[in-house]
């Protein structure tokens, strides 16, 4: 890319990034502006994203630098597609494998034709009540500071769209799923409830962002290839 540098400074760079699991959203974010100090003059860069993936999630994240940063609401408020598995007959606190199985449920009772009909109670315009083990503030703290800490935390529901919930695959009592949905859904919210729909339990396995808006991950950058991508010619 020719003149990076001044293309930073001038009008800013949107960047889809492909998160690995086990990174923070903020862990990108530190290591984008790494990748640009040390490859350029610049001193003071602006760096954010566009909308947190949890650390035990894959996927794309977007950057934007510079001014660019002022256009993080423009991707923040376009859909989104997730792939995901739900695993049946457990829940966790955190209703991913953040945390470990805090109950078991029976699953005798659960078929495919029963999580077909479950599907639908999902799609369209719904309540849902965040996790506690999320970024949401409470009085100021973060609300998975406060559950880490065995603090009661009340979080209120929020309205959200699922647009498409399309079922995959179903196999040893999990689930794949293609979820199209609004900003501020949290999937592991969406498999915690679907569980109970299903008069059982459910925690989220697995998920990975595919796509926000036009950006998915087929055109996203991998960490280890910024440096070649951004600045080798």
């Amino acid at each position: 890319m020719d003149n990076i540098s001044d293309k930073i400074s001038e009008e800013g760079l949107v960047i889809p990034i492909f998160k690995p699991i086990n990174w923070t959203s903020f862990d990108v974010v530190k290591y984008v502006r790494g990748v640009i100090k040390r490859n350029t003059q610049l001193k003071k860069i602006k760096v954010g994203h566009a909308g947190t993936l949890d650390p035990l999630a894959s996927g794309l994240l977007i950057i934007c630098i510079g001014k660019k940063t002022k256009e993080i609401y423009k991707y923040q408020d376009q859909k989104k597609i997730y792939f995901a598995t739900f695993k049946l007959g457990a829940t966790t606190p955190s209703y991913d494998l953040e945390t470990k199985i805090n109950q078991t449920y029976s699953t005798s009772h659960i078929d495919i034709d029963k999580i077909k009909k479950c599907i639908k109670n999902f799609i369209g315009e719904i309540d849902q009540i965040p996790p506690i083990f999320s970024s949401i503030k409470v009085n100021g703290n973060r609300s998975y500071n406060l559950a880490r800490k065995g603090e009661n935390v009340n979080l209120n529901s929020r309205k959200i769209i699922i647009s498409k919930f399309e079922l995959l695959d179903y196999k040893n009592l999990e689930i794949d799923f293609k979820i199209e949905c609004s900003k501020g859904t949290y999937i592991r919210s969406i498999a915690h409830d679907f569980g109970k729909n299903l008069n059982s339990g459910a925690y989220l396995k697995h998920l990975e962002r595919y796509s926000i808006g036009d950006h998915n991950i087929k055109n996203a950058y991998y960490l280890d290839e910024l440096d070649n991508r951004l600045f080798i010619q």
